[in-house]
């Protein structure tokens, strides 16, 4: 059988949970299908759940599909991008085929989004508190006032500084830190079951991510919401984690419980992020060989095999599926078995 058809065939399997979860996901992706219209595959085979007061990480290298699947959790898919296959429900509710209107009522209240670049996705010549605001007007029938004062308040839950004074600033006037807690404030405006945060550290400084971290972890537990946080980096997906979703090539390479795969990972890419991030006392960086590959031009097999030492015949010519291998832990390896075994620590 062809790696092609392999590929079609392919069951989802979604990560199962950690310890600790609540019985049932809030959140649910099955075999989640995304290509562009000329029908390059995007993303394939994406399945998550999403749990309430967890953190799901959802680790890879840039052009692993991990933003995408965050803009279709939300319906955001850009122009000449297509949901073709997969189904995504919320507490049950199928939002498969939704039209934009009713999109725009999950929006704020059930789902959110806080993205990369705070500075592009705050208006310029509107005060921050008005457009923290605005979101709360959007959906609620609240008075001018009455949103403007909860406004205030929300930029006081995530610690902006004199917050009833800086309501009247303009976005130029934050720091890259104080724009994205007004970003977290924005999207928190209404309570929503699921925040997905789209590398919300990507532009500050070490101590600056942290707090911003910290302020993610303590509002998720607070307010009982789950948390999806897409991310590069390693020691962002420790330090926060609790679940753990790596992609590569738009596909799941492993998930499971997060302490789990990041101590004994079943995949030959995790393990490869793992010996890559710096440490201290660490001679040199072991970098993963090579690139990834561009959508369209993935190879037979299983996308992974051109930078794996560990790659065989069956790597190059069959597609691995995703199966059990520990307790909670899903990789989609031939080899899983053996990386399993390996101490990259």
């Amino acid at each position: 059988m062809s790696s092609r058809k392999l590929r079609d065939q392919a069951p989802a399997t979604r990560p199962a949970p950690g310890p600790g979860t609540p019985a049932d996901p809030v959140l649910t992706v099955d075999d989640l299908r995304v290509v562009t219209a000329s029908g390059v595959a995007l993303v394939e085979s994406v399945s998550l759940a999403a749990y309430p007061a967890r953190t799901l990480a959802m680790l890879g290298e840039s052009g692993s599909g991990k933003s995408l699947t965050g803009l279709a959790l939300l319906g955001l898919l850009p122009d000449g991008v297509r949901q073709v296959a997969g189904g995504i429900s919320l507490r049950g509710r199928d939002l498969t085929g939704l039209r934009e209107r009713d999109w725009r009522e999950l929006r704020g209240p059930e789902l959110a989004m806080i993205f990369q670049d705070p500075m592009s996705s705050l208006n310029p010549v509107h005060p921050v508190g008005r457009q923290v605001a605005e979101m709360i007007r959007l959906h609620r029938p609240v008075s001018r006032r009455d949103a403007h004062e909860r406004a205030v308040a929300l930029m006081r839950q995530v610690r902006i500084p004199d917050a009833d004074v800086r309501a009247r600033d303009y976005p130029h006037q934050f720091s890259g830190g104080m724009r994205q807690r007004a970003m977290i404030a924005m999207a928190l405006a209404l309570t929503p079951a699921v925040l997905v945060a789209d590398e919300p550290t990507t532009a500050l400084d070490v101590t600056v991510q942290a707090d911003v971290l910290d302020l993610l972890a303590d509002l998720r537990r607070d307010m009982g919401m789950s948390l999806i946080l897409i991310t590069h980096d390693v020691g962002v997906a420790h330090r926060v984690a609790d679940d753990l979703l790596v992609m590569y090539a738009g596909r799941v390479a492993e998930s499971g419980p997060a302490r789990q795969v990041l101590a004994r990972p079943a995949h030959p890419y995790t393990a490869g992020l793992l010996r890559a991030r710096p440490a201290v006392g660490q001679a040199r960086l072991v970098p993963i060989p090579g690139q990834p590959p561009s959508p369209g031009q993935r190879p037979d097999g299983c996308p992974f095999h051109p930078r794996c030492p560990r790659a065989t015949e069956i790597c190059r010519t069959e597609l691995p599926r995703p199966r059990p291998v520990a307790p909670g832990q899903v990789s989609a390896c031939h080899h899983a078995e053996e990386v399993l075994a390996d101490d990259v620590a």
